[in-house]
């Protein structure tokens, strides 16, 4: 890294953005180099470039199990989740719905139309019985949105169960989800069937940032949030950036075929993280241990998330707090809240993310670098 005195770098914050695959950057160095003519154009070099978007497209509905017609490609996740939630609530009106615990691209929106945000179990998921009391409660529910996995904490929401509840409780509600977090960890084919509208974001799965995929059930009806030319069948207007399309769509293939593997080899490698901080370091606990294998979620009690990270990044290690930076103070996470967390634990949160390329010697770096620093600001506070 220029200008830096670090030897080695250790990047574990993968679920704020996770490295490309080289396959990827393959994919669309064509595209960035030659495919500049506008897929929505007519001449022979336009169909080309929309050829490759349909082929992407196919890709992309193959790996979720929907219809290539039910894709819609994005901006990214924000984009996707605004889409889903401002997009129900303006073509059919009602009330908006969904859990304390969501990325705020989902509830800001929620609460922007006045919607209800409904509590969450000390898992960090959705309270289902409270979310069957809200639905009851209220017969104009338009849209509800649950996350599959969550990005602080790595929960992961039983959404078979979910979609029941909205079925039988507002059976004309557009469920939506979150799965941003999930596209790693867990099978997308597995979702699809018990949602309306899933989405996605290519640069947590190894593809390019400011791409993401939406996935519109046929005969779910939203108001589209951007207006213009009618691409994308008229949902979201807007040229269409044909490489990184293809390269979101390969490294969704990538991600889809290695997920097995992936998966199990960072189980292993979380557990170590988790296991090397806790047993040295007598204040640090973890917060979930059923979590996706990616996110490791710890809170240092009696410590500063601030003093922490910077410790850890002036040795080199990335990690990111779970905790908001606003105005120079540090406040606590609305996740960690609505669990349930005490605040002297929630203030020194910190979440260590895998991704694809961590490797072993990674993970024992963290550990050592962690429990150095853990140990130095608890010295210093005694």
């Amino acid at each position: 890294m220029p200008g830096s005195s670090v030897a080695r770098w250790v990047y574990l914050d993968h679920a704020a953005s996770t490295n490309m695959h080289p396959a990827a950057v393959e994919a669309m160095s064509h595209y960035l180099a030659e495919g500049h003519a506008n897929p929505s154009g007519s001449h022979r070099m336009s169909r080309d470039s929309r050829k490759v978007i349909d082929e992407a497209r196919d890709i992309v509905a193959s790996i979720i199990g929907c219809k290539p017609g039910e894709i819609i490609f994005t901006s990214g996740g924000t984009e996707g989740a605004n889409a889903a939630v401002l997009g129900a609530v303006r073509r059919h009106g009602g009330r908006a719905v969904c859990s304390a615990a969501e990325h705020h691209a989902v509830l800001h929106c929620v609460e922007h139309v006045g919607g209800t945000v409904v509590a969450v179990t000390a898992g960090g998921t959705i309270d289902t019985d409270e979310l069957e009391r809200v639905l009851a409660d209220d017969p104009d529910v338009s849209v509800v949105s649950v996350m599959a996995v969550n990005n602080e904490v790595g929960s992961i929401t039983d959404l078979a169960a979910v979609s029941r509840i909205v079925r039988a409780r507002a059976p004309r509600a557009v469920l939506h989800t979150d799965a941003v977090q999930a596209a790693c960890w867990l099978d997308l084919s597995h979702l699809w069937p018990h949602v309306d509208v899933l989405t996605l974001s290519a640069h947590k799965f190894g593809g390019p940032k400011g791409v993401g995929i939406m996935v519109q059930r046929e005969g779910t009806v939203l108001e589209p949030l951007i207006l213009g030319g009618g691409q994308e069948r008229d949902r979201r207007s807007g040229t269409h950036n044909t490489a990184g399309i293809v390269g979101a769509a390969v490294a969704l293939a990538v991600n889809n075929n290695d997920r097995p593997e992936t998966v199990r080899r960072l189980a292993e490698l979380r557990r170590r993280l988790v296991d090397g901080i806790t047993s040295a370091v007598p204040c640090a606990t973890e917060t979930l241990r059923e979590s996706v294998a990616g996110v490791a979620h710890l809170c240092f009690e009696g410590l500063e998330s601030e003093s922490l990270l910077f410790l850890l990044d002036e040795q080199g290690v990335c990690v990111s707090a779970a905790s908001a930076c606003a105005s120079g103070a540090m406040e606590p996470s609305h996740v960690l809240a609505a669990m349930g967390v005490p605040r002297s634990r929630m203030m020194g949160s910190i979440r260590f993310s895998l991704g694809h390329d961590t490797t072993g010697e990674d993970i024992d770096r963290a550990v050592d670098v962690t429990v150095a620093a853990a140990r130095r600001l608890a010295a210093s506070a005694s």
